[in-house]
């Protein structure tokens, strides 16, 4: 997916393997008007990890401390195995960092731009123009590389930015709010290029994102703060898994416009428990297997269509309903862009 493809990557010779990527212990930050973070106890595992929360949670406090560029009122927080306050520089070298603000010198071409961020983390010279045009061929923008940032639409700036992030072959990458502002095509881009920078080259990342959906698609881990709490952390597949029973979706024929209600009642009459989550049903049982076949002979004896059938699972947003006790001011489930 661009000449990064054939690039070899190399690790600080004093890069520590560390298992967690971020840890906290008791972590606060307090503000003149208000505490950002409130006793954070959190690890953030290797892979693609997912930072939500709705605005004002804690998510760019918890990044900026992490990138050393603010010191906690009290706890601690290692990345990398190393204290950004006392290892600032040496930390940042091994950090690529994505900001949710656009702040471009408009009159810079994005190559010059990469370049010199790349030439900041440390690299040569000859190096860093290399990289700069190869993490531009990785996220599509290598035959736009010498255009002027303020003709770039903001779908490009968004792709320069990840660009400048992984140009000085970071460890870890933290992005804040990677795809604001971008159209669905551009957010699905932008997710693979996420996905492609952790599997083809084995850097780690943390995204900030208060739309749940993108979350659920492509992390392996997930971070979710409320209020400077932690409200859920672990793998996607422990907080969002399957809960036991099997959701449908019916396709109601043309003449038979009470198919579901018949195909509930079927249901119901077989001893199964049935739940009504238009446009189908949730259908619980002992054993999943069985109520699949019981689902089947109910749909096809109502004279219905099965237009979607699979294990029940958790959302996202299911776990901050649960551990908030109420649905108020959650992170978006919406794919549309925003700003936090």
């Amino acid at each position: 997916m661009g000449r990064m493809g054939d690039a070899t990557r190399t690790v600080p010779c004093d890069a520590v393997a560390v298992s967690s990527i971020i840890e906290t212990t008791g972590l606060v930050m307090e503000f003149p008007s208000t505490r950002a973070l409130d006793g954070l106890d959190l690890r953030v595992s290797p892979g693609v990890t997912g930072l939500v929360g709705a605005n004002g949670a804690g998510k760019t406090t918890l990044i900026s401390l992490a990138l050393g560029l603010l010191k906690p009122t009290s706890g601690g927080i290692s990345v990398l195995g190393l204290d950004p306050s006392a290892d600032g520089p040496q930390l940042r070298a091994m950090i690529g960092y994505g900001p949710e603000r656009n702040v471009f010198p408009d009159d810079m071409v994005a190559y010059d731009y990469v370049r010199h961020f790349a030439q900041i983390r440390g690299l040569p010279r000859d190096e860093a123009r290399s990289r700069a045009s190869d993490s531009l061929y990785l996220v599509g923008l290598g035959e736009e590389r010498f255009r002027a940032l303020g003709t770039m639409s903001t779908g490009q700036r968004q792709r320069v930015k990840l660009a400048q992030a992984i140009a000085a072959d970071p460890r870890l990458i933290v992005l804040d709010e990677p795809t604001d502002g971008l159209d669905p095509v551009q957010r699905d881009e932008m997710l693979a290029i996420i996905v492609d920078v952790n599997r083809k080259f084995g850097i780690d990342v943390m995204l900030s994102s208060h739309v749940l959906e993108e979350v659920e698609r492509i992390c392996d881990n997930v971070i979710a703060l409320d209020a400077g709490r932690l409200v859920a952390q672990g793998s996607l597949d422990e907080l969002a898994g399957a809960l036991g029973g099997v959701d449908v979706e019916i396709v109601e024929v043309a003449d038979r416009r009470d198919s579901i209600d018949l195909v509930a009642q079927r249901l119901v009459a077989g001893g199964w428990t049935v739940a009504r989550r238009d446009p189908g049903l949730t259908v619980t049982g002992e054993n999943d297997e069985e109520v699949f076949d019981a689902v089947v002979r109910a749909v096809a004896d109502s004279g219905a269509r099965i237009g979607r059938l699979g294990r029940r699972r958790r959302t996202l947003d299911d776990v901050f309903t649960n551990e908030r006790g109420d649905s108020s001011d959650r992170p978006s489930t919406a794919r549309t862009g925003g700003t936090e």
